[in-house]
């Protein structure tokens, strides 16, 4: 990557880590999961609330970690606020795959996220990165409810089989 593209993208991420979108509660959500990384102290609430046809209708998040647990958090629910629930998983997958696998493509579908790209070569930062879509994957599989997980738990089957 050239170095102007890379500073953009640093730009960008520090941009929603500074000033994040859909950040704070969201008091009627369906489904609330509670997200932890141990490692590094990152936490997040995800609040969804779902439509009846099951489409995320609204999305939200608050807590508190690092920028890239931030930054995050941000681009995922500024990208899938009003999706659908098999666009969010498809997204999901892409970025996990994004992020932590070792593929060379960055699917045109995550747009922006695609900036995230970088965290693969950290990779003590993936958990930090995948934070908020863990809480995701556990809020599309459970519906309604409450809910916590961790980054040290195993990934679901949900997401693409792989434990980051």
């Amino acid at each position: 990557m050239n170095p102007e593209l890379e500073e953009l993208y640093q730009e960008i991420i520090l941009d929603h880590s500074r000033r994040p979108r859909n950040f704070g509660r969201l008091p009627d959500a369906t489904v609330r999961i509670h997200g932890d990384n141990p490692a590094c102290g990152d936490e997040i609430d995800l609040d969804i609330r779902f439509d009846p046809e099951g489409n995320l209708q609204e999305i939200r998040f608050s807590g508190h970690g690092c920028a890239i647990s931030q930054a995050s958090a941000s681009m995922m629910t500024s990208k899938l606020k009003g999706k659908p629930r098999t666009a969010a998983l498809d997204t999901l997958r892409a970025f996990h795959e994004l992020v932590a696998g070792d593929g060379n493509d960055s699917p045109s579908l995550l747009g922006d996220l695609r900036m995230m790209r970088g965290v693969r070569r950290f990779p003590q930062r993936v958990k930090c990165a995948m934070l908020a879509w863990r809480a995701l994957e556990e809020a599309l599989r459970k519906d309604s409810g409450e809910a916590t997980v961790s980054t040290e738990e195993p990934a679901s089957p949900l997401g693409s089989g792989r434990d980051q």
